[in-house]
């Protein structure tokens, strides 16, 4: 008898989207041809010295690495590559900017990598490639990671590349993170992330991004350079003052009658926490969100279900304007 998929299980027990996205304050996309394995760098055709180099690197840097390729392309592809398509974006609110263009693989393999990285997560960019303020929305079809990513996340990213206003802007990617609320989608370069888009959903959202305005709000589950709590929050803003601008927003901590920025990973561990969000036309709410039992779920296909938490806005409540 087979399992029920995880992301009909996430559905099943109600689980929300907030609050779910990865964490990263900057994203580095490397175009890969070929299928990719349950470790996409590890597990693909990129060059030897490439994946010793990007695993060198180390993952605690702020960025994530992730590998694309073009929309239908056959998964058997094997062509070597020595230069690749490359986008790295920095995705903090008020400083979100990308680079794209072609990179040696050379450079990839650069000794001081790691700090590289490093300094994109706080929004020091190298001087690769061009500026760029096209928005790119990937969606992740990694079969091998999870099948929920290729049954829900193919068909969303076709129906895209169909479209012949948004098939320039659109990439299959390695892995995101949450199979469960497939198809998952990143946003570049604010690094907002989305769940279960139907394909009009994801058109929308994309020529939105063009236009400066983040759509479909309750699809949303976060911007992936703070934690969760911060996500939920800004979420939860977002849908009560239907606001749309695409950088409008920034979260910071409360702590007594001070604020001070959010971390990239929440370090509480009392399951409240107080938050300030800040408009950029001045406005300021305080949202108290709270951490709550979810039922058992499988966190992807294949495995044994387990209690989850989840974060919820339990409050929101005007404050007075931080200019």
């Amino acid at each position: 008898m087979n399992q029920p998929r995880c992301s009909v299980e996430s559905l099943s027990v109600g689980e929300p989207l907030a609050g779910s996205a990865p964490r990263a304050r900057a994203w580095l996309i490397l175009e890969q041809n070929g299928p990719y394995g349950f470790e996409a760098l590890e597990d693909s055709h990129l060059p030897a010295e490439v994946r010793l180099a990007l695993a060198a690197a180390g993952k605690e840097t702020g960025t994530n690495v992730l590998l694309a390729r073009t929309v239908g392309q056959h998964a058997d592809e094997h062509s070597a590559m020595s230069s690749r398509r490359f986008w790295l974006a920095h995705c903090a609110p008020g400083g979100a900017r990308m680079r794209s263009g072609a990179i040696a693989d050379a450079e990839l393999t650069r000794p001081d990598l790691r700090e590289v990285l490093v300094a994109a997560s706080h929004g020091e960019l190298p001087a690769w490639g061009s500026r760029t303020k096209e928005p790119l929305m990937l969606v992740c079809t990694n079969s091998k990671r999870d099948v929920c990513c290729a049954l829900e996340g193919r068909p969303l990213a076709e129906s895209l590349a169909a479209d012949p206003s948004t098939s320039g802007s659109v990439m299959e990617v390695s892995h995101i993170g949450g199979h469960r609320f497939a198809p998952t989608v990143l946003l570049l370069p604010t690094g907002h992330v989305y769940g279960r888009l139907n394909p009009a959903q994801a058109r929308e959202v994309l020529i939105g991004a063009r236009e400066g305005k983040l759509l479909h709000p309750q699809q949303l589950r976060g911007r992936s350079s703070a934690a969760q709590p911060a996500q939920v929050a800004a979420v939860a803003i977002r849908s009560s003052y239907d606001i749309e601008g695409l950088d409008s927003l920034d979260v910071l901590r409360k702590v007594g009658d001070k604020v001070v920025p959010f971390p990239l990973r929440w370090d509480g561990d009392d399951g409240h926490a107080e938050v300030e969000v800040r408009h950029t036309d001045g406005r300021a709410w305080t949202v108290v969100v709270t951490q709550s039992d979810l039922p058992a779920r499988p966190e992807s296909c294949g495995k044994l279900a387990k209690p989850s938490t989840t974060w919820t806005a339990e409050s929101v409540l005007p404050a007075p304007s931080w200019f």
